[in-house]
């Protein structure tokens, strides 16, 4: 059995972990198909004969039987008696409200409690909760994955160069680290948000910049660590070159670390991207955003269903993320692989 599929089965034996696995991909996977499930156009509408698929199209609301040229609204009740009257008939989602719709036909004002309408409430300008709670997720989980293939890439960049080369090269990029890691992150989002127009990637590029320096602190460690092995000097010995050792032998002896952080490195991301959206600093408005709810659940203390679903999701998510590191490392810890060998179990 090769080391990756030992290194599977392992982490499949902690129940806990795997199954936190299965569940967080599987609501990952649920809320990549989130215009199918929360969309306020139906799937498909058959209006005097003819098929539309609203979803793929852009209809005016003159096609059922309107007075304007304009987008059709699919939740006035003009258009949906229209629809559904005779043999038409539409196949709606099972949630009829985008992340951004405003239903003005809501018969409760706003900001409204849970009902078989709006399953988790509606927040203070109208707009469904679950909605914007699933594309939200869904951001986060992106935003956070993005945000953790990069640094750990720069991250591995950076300390397979100090670590293996070390000398001149390790100290000169170690205080240059130094120097860039004492920036305030905080204070130049702040100033970054005064002059441009904050957007994704921006956020995107000013949390990359420094995302991957405490990763390359553990792969120099463990670059420094392995380069003095035998197996290191054996290499060299057959003329391999610097970059065919440090791809072929040091960095997959280099990876625990590595692999180990990326979890953690996900619910840090998330974490990030929250805190900047509470505090104003994130994705502007209306993009989805689990920091914006929990803002306005601050800001509507009444409207208990906001603080309380974000913070539901929140925390679960987290909690996923948290089992699934702890699994993960204790499935890379050779150490814990012994003693279940031995019949010890796991502390």
């Amino acid at each position: 059995m090769s080391p990756g599929r030992r290194t599977w089965r392992r982490f499949r034996q902690n129940k806990l972990g795997y199954w936190s696995l299965v569940a967080f991909v599987v609501v990952f996977g649920i809320s990549l198909f989130a215009e199918l499930i929360a969309n306020d156009k139906p799937w498909v509408v058959r209006y005097d004969g003819h098929w539309y698929f609203p979803l793929v199209k852009t209809y005016p609301e003159s096609v059922f039987g309107g007075d304007f040229p304009t987008q059709a609204d699919y939740l006035d009740p003009f258009i949906e008696k229209r629809i559904r009257e005779g043999d038409n008939f539409a196949i709606y989602p099972p949630v009829r409200y985008h992340y951004d719709t405003i239903n003005y036909f809501a018969k409760s004002p706003n900001p409204a409690p849970p009902s078989a309408d709006n399953w988790l409430g509606t927040d203070d300008r109208g707009r469904d909760v679950f909605s914007r709670l699933l594309y939200g997720f869904r951001l986060s989980v992106i935003f956070a994955l993005a945000l953790t293939i990069t640094g750990t890439l720069l991250g591995m960049l950076a300390g397979a160069v100090q670590g293996f080369f070390g000398g001149r090269i390790d100290l000169v990029a170690q205080r240059l680290i130094e120097i860039w890691g004492s920036l305030p992150e905080l204070y130049l989002l702040i100033i970054f948000a005064s002059i441009f127009e904050p957007s994704l990637w921006l956020l995107f590029l000013l949390l990359s910049l420094f995302g991957w320096i405490g990763l390359s602190d553990y792969v120099r460690a463990e670059f420094l660590r392995n380069r003095q092995l035998d197996y290191v000097r054996a290499a060299r010995a057959m003329g391999l070159s610097n970059w065919q050792i440090i791809r072929r032998h040091v960095l997959p002896n280099s990876m625990t670390p590595v692999i180990t952080f990326l979890p953690f490195r996900m619910s840090g991301a998330i974490l990030a991207l929250t805190s900047l959206d509470f505090l104003g600093l994130g994705v502007p408005p209306p993009t989805p955003s689990l920091g914006e709810l929990l803002a306005q659940g601050k800001a509507n203390l009444d409207a208990w269903w906001i603080s309380l679903a974000t913070f539901a999701v929140l925390v679960i998510s987290l909690l996923l993320l948290t089992f699934m590191g702890d699994a993960l490392r204790n499935a890379l810890d050779t150490r814990i692989a012994d003693r279940q060998a031995a019949g010890g179990g796991v502390l």
